[in-house]
């Protein structure tokens, strides 16, 4: 029998991840993000970028009202946001097809650290500057002829990943 969300046996947990959005500008993929973060226990997300979209009323049909528990803040420059990660201490992993990238399952979280997960702009992805101030870039191995996948899809996939450990 199915349960209902009340019944379900879930633990509630925050974890020490901050999503980070370079530039992500979709208001359904907005709304998604806050209900994948609430849903996997993202303590902050922050929206990097200028004039974010964050109307609740559009976000709303896809958050389900999860933007309403799920603390966020929009930078708008990127020292501003260099800084804060660095006097935070985050260890910051950027989810990005790269040169450089690592398959996700090889992802090293350390203990004690805040992760700060970099997610990238529905055309573009991760800026250059972001993947520069990177500790770790890891990508999802995939298997067909498309190199890329939405957003969102790829944050989930990320963000079961890291709270498994």
């Amino acid at each position: 029998m199915q349960l209902t969300h009340e019944e379900n046996q879930f633990e509630r947990r925050t974890f020490p991840i901050t999503l980070v959005c370079d530039h992500i500008y979709f208001q359904q993929n907005i709304g998604s993000l806050f209900r994948i973060s609430e849903a996997f226990g993202v303590e902050n997300i922050i929206f990097f970028g200028k004039d974010i979209p964050l109307t609740p009323r559009k976000i709303n049909k896809t958050s389900r009202s999860t933007h309403l528990h799920v603390p966020h803040t929009v930078i708008e420059n990127f020292t501003e946001l260099h800084s804060y990660l660095t006097t935070n201490n985050f260890e910051i992993i950027a989810l990005e097809i790269a040169s450089n990238s690592k398959p996700l399952n090889e992802v090293v979280i350390p203990e004690n650290k805040k992760i700060a997960l970099l997610i990238g702009s529905e055309i573009n992805g991760i800026s250059d500057e972001l993947l520069e101030i990177s500790n770790q870039i890891v990508h999802i191995n995939m298997f067909g002829k498309n190199s890329s996948m939405n957003v969102v899809q790829a944050a989930s996939i990320a963000l079961y990943q890291i709270t498994s450990f």
